[in-house]
């Protein structure tokens, strides 16, 4: 359909001249969004696969007791990396939600996040997510290229 410049758009191509105007107008931004996916897709896809690597083949197959790993340290210490930890884990959901639709391993990295907050019902949470044979073969997947053992998950057959 043609555009009279004139006249305007017609309500039919209204939100493609639109689309195309911003886009000219916010160029530089565009760019950086784009720079910006790129950097997104390489840091996630390193980071998620960091983070599937190491945890232990067991991880999803034992009851989680309440304490962590920091339950040794000072009180103030301990709360600043649990603050720490949950902030980390919030950006990377977030990043995880953005992923969905922008280049990257979005519910991978949303699987990672929610492993590091202290929210009621993670567990049950990360367990629903990874019992999808999806995620549960793409993390087993990424763990064998490491040269790990797959992950054994309580409620399923090993792999």
């Amino acid at each position: 359909m043609r555009i009279d410049h004139e006249t305007g758009p017609t309500p039919v191509s209204f939100p493609y001249s639109f689309m195309l105007n911003w886009f000219r107008a916010h160029d530089v931004l565009l760019k950086w969004l784009i720079g910006a996916s790129v950097v997104m897709l390489v840091v996630s896809a390193l980071a998620v696969g960091w983070v599937i690597v190491r945890v232990p083949a067991d991880y999803f197959a034992r009851e989680h007791p309440g304490g962590g790993p920091w339950a040794h340290r000072h009180p103030l210490i301990r709360l600043g990396l649990i603050i720490g930890k949950n902030i980390l884990g919030i950006v990377l959901v977030a990043a995880g939600i953005l992923m969905l639709v922008l280049p990257g391993q979005g519910v991978l990295t949303i699987l990672a996040g929610l492993f590091l907050l202290d929210i009621p019902g993670k567990h049950r949470l990360v367990m629903w997510i990874v019992r999808r044979p999806a995620v549960l073969s793409s993390m087993n997947w990424i763990r064998e290229r490491a040269g790990r053992e797959p992950l054994v998950v309580a409620g399923m057959p090993p792999a």
